[in-house]
């Protein structure tokens, strides 16, 4: 089989960690899900899914940029927070994925992909598995050669003790978590003969006993593979993919898996892959690249850059047969790669893609702007128990807090340098964040925070 990898990402090249279940199951009726999780997989349950605790898949725990921190600081020093260890890392956007005393990652090194695993105290590596990805296939990779970087975009994801990580051209590898020992290996582009392909940007999501994926911005659909073996458990209609990673949700009880197309949004059921709506969501290079962002009860929120816009959509389902409603939408909030939040009847984000970039806020309610923040260029950000940690593409780290009325900035330093197009990982206190080339690890703790005494 011939790859061609076609060249829609020459405008904008994703970091498609960056791209955004208590568990990563699904984010509302846990219960339902682990119901319907056994059926699906004649399993008894999520259990080979991403843990309520650390950060084992894209977006966190529950997959949307959210964790219940220890106390963060709001005033740093003038040399900012403390830096707790620095070293160098290969070029990659993948997020940082944090388990217990493990860091996993992705990143490039000449004609290889590399998944890496470090000593979270130290940065010291653990185990490398490195195979061979060039840049170069029959002439058409050479789009990757650009000021944007090669990649690795998706972030990998760690489900019971394997990492599943899948490279740019679609190798997928099942490593054990603690040896970097492969379990096993599928070719996603040979084995479901995918000949045009924009990039496999978007991360790997969980569901009971499976591992899905779509395929790589292709026309042709959604893969669910057994996490224990890699044999192939569904596949889905066909239908031309975004880079935008899929998410998780329970509409009115179902499990339902919410899948970013070129120019719409698809809701699967993550059981058998059948599709159960759509809705449109145009955009001019078909390349909608952020996550959507599930309220926890019925509203989707999906932004996009190249004209798309933003806009609010309203979920219900009755029967087995869901309606997909628009609520509003707004042409003015443009979220290029980056991770919106939904934080006190606000949608937060990092919005512009070709000019400059402001952090701004929507009513939630309305899709009203309610304001702009031009200090920071383009952004990630996180939500730490309300507070808005925000790191952009210069480097520079803040910690804010926002209301309807506008954002007031605590604390911000500068701690990468280099393309800091990644989202960070908060874990407790500790902040894990990477540039182009390298990797940090930050106490963002407030040393004045009292410790809630045992009952």
């Amino acid at each position: 089989m011939t790859r061609k990898i076609v060249a829609l990402f020459v405008c904008g090249l994703v970091p498609l960690s960056l791209a955004s279940a208590a568990h990563a199951q699904v984010q509302r009726g846990a219960t339902a899900a682990e119901s319907h999780a056994a059926r699906a997989t004649g399993g008894t349950g999520p259990a080979e899914s991403p843990q309520a605790d650390g950060w084992r898949q894209l977006g966190g725990p529950q997959r949307n940029f959210r964790v219940d921190s220890a106390a963060v600081a709001v005033a740093w020093d003038a040399a900012g927070p403390t830096r707790l260890w620095s070293r160098p890392l290969g070029e990659g956007y993948s997020s940082i994925l944090a388990d217990g005393d493990l860091l996993v990652t992705m990143y490039r090194r000449g004609d290889e992909e590399v998944v890496v695993a470090l000593d979270a105290a130290t940065g010291a590596t653990r185990w490398e598995h490195a195979y061979h990805a060039p840049l170069v296939h029959n002439g058409y990779f050479d789009v990757w050669l650009n000021s944007a970087g090669p990649g690795p975009y998706s972030t990998p994801m760690i489900a019971g003790d394997v990492v599943f990580a899948v490279g740019v051209d679609g190798r997928l590898h099942a490593l054990d978590k603690r040896t970097g020992e492969l379990r096993w290996a599928r070719d996603l582009a040979a084995d479901f003969d995918v000949a045009e392909y924009n990039a496999f940007a978007s991360s790997p999501i969980a569901y009971g006993r499976t591992v899905i994926l779509p395929l790589g911005g292709s026309g042709d659909g959604v893969v669910a593979l057994d996490q224990e073996t890699g044999a192939t458990v569904w596949r889905s209609p066909a239908f031309d993919l975004a880079p935008g990673s899929p998410l998780l949700i329970d509409v009115d009880g179902q499990d339902q898996l919410v899948v970013v197309g070129q120019q719409e949004l698809v809701g699967l059921d993550p059981g058998d892959g059948r599709r159960l709506w759509s809705h449109p969501h145009a955009n001019d290079l078909g390349l909608n690249l952020s996550m959507p962002v599930w309220d926890g009860d019925d509203t989707l929120f999906l932004s996009s850059g190249y004209s798309g816009g933003s806009r609010l959509i309203r979920l219900s389902q009755a029967g087995g047969r869901t309606t997909a409603e628009e609520v509003w939408f707004n042409s003015r909030m443009r979220v290029h790669f980056g991770t919106a939040l939904r934080l006190d009847g606000l949608v937060v984000a990092s919005t512009g893609d070709f000019g400059p970039a402001f952090v701004a806020a929507l009513d939630a309610e309305t899709g009203e702007e309610a304001w702009r923040e031009r200090t920071f260029a383009r952004a990630q950000m996180l939500n730490a128990d309300g507070l808005l940690v925000i790191l952009d593409e210069d480097g520079e780290l803040a910690v804010a807090s926002v209301t309807l009325d506008g954002m007031q900035v605590h604390a911000r330093a500068t701690v990468l340098t280099s393309n800091a197009w990644t989202a960070p990982t908060l874990v407790g206190s500790t902040l894990y964040a990477r540039d182009r080339h390298r990797i940090v690890a930050l106490d963002l703790g407030d040393p004045n925070a009292v410790a809630e005494a045992p009952r």
